[in-house]
C-alpha cells in the first residue's frame, strides 16, 4: 500500500520538532534491515533522511549524487555495503544518536 502525501507530511512535520522521534524512526529502520525486512527498512530509512538531512545534502555530505541515492534506497534499489553505511554515518550525526547492536 502506497503512502499518501499526508502521512508522509505529517512524519516530516512530527520529525522536525520531536528529536526522540527521530531516533525512533532511525531506529525502526536499522530493526527492520536486521530482521530482513530491507524493503521496509528502505522506506523508513527514506523519510529520515527526508525528516532531517535531504537527499540534496546528503548527496553533497557523501559526494553521490542525490538521484543515485534515491535509486539506492528506492524499492528496487541494492547499496553497496559501504554506501549503506556511510548513509548511516551521516544520519546518525544528525539524528544525534549512536546505534549499536546486541546479541540476544
Amino acid at each position: 500500500m502506497a503512502l499518501t502525501k499526508e502521512f508522509r507530511d505529517t512524519v516530516y512535520q512530527r520529525a522536525q520538532r520531536d528529536a526522540r522521534f527521530r531516533k525512533a524512526l532511525l531506529t525502526e529502520a536499522m530493526n527492520a534491515y536486521l530482521g530482513g525486512d530491507e524493503s521496509t527498512g528502505k522506506a523508513v530509512l527514506r523519510d529520515v533522511i527526508n525528516a532531517t538531512v535531504g537527499f540534496e545534502q546528503l548527496g553533497a555530505e557523501l559526494g553521490k549524487p542525490s538521484k543515485s541515492l534515491h535509486r539506492m534506497l528506492g524499492p528496487s534499489g541494492n547499496p553497496s555495503t559501504a554506501n549503506f553505511f556511510a548513509i548511516l554515518q551521516v544520519l546518525q550525526k544528525r539524528v544525534g544518536v549512536k546505534l549499536t547492536v546486541k546479541a540476544a
